[in-house]
C-alpha cells in the first residue's frame, strides 16, 4: 500500500533555508528519520546508501512572467 504524505506552504528564503537543514540533521542523525508533514509526524527508516536527485526547472512565459523551481527526491529500499 502506498501513501502519500505532501506539505506546501508558503516561506521565506531564511525559514525554507531552515526547513532543510532540519530534514539535514534529522537524516544524519541515526538509523530513524523523522520528518513533519502538516500536523502528523512520519517515521522512515533510511539505508546507509540512498537514491538522491536533483531536478531545476525553468519556465518562461511571456504572459505570466518567469517561474523556476527546484525538486529534491531522496528513496531508498526499505530494511
Amino acid at each position: 500500500m502506498a501513501e502519500k504524505n505532501i506539505s506546501e506552504e508558503k516561506l521565506d528564503r531564511a525559514e525554507a533555508a531552515e526547513r532543510l537543514r532540519e530534514i539535514a540533521d534529522e537524516l544524519e542523525s541515526d538509523e530513524e528519520f523523522r520528518i513533519d508533514i502538516d500536523n502528523k509526524t512520519i517515521t522512515l527508516h533510511p539505508r546507509d546508501s540512498l537514491g538522491f536527485e536533483v531536478g531545476v526547472r525553468e519556465r518562461s512565459s511571456i504572459l505570466r512572467g518567469s517561474r523556476e523551481s527546484v525538486t529534491i527526491k531522496m528513496d531508498w529500499r526499505g530494511k
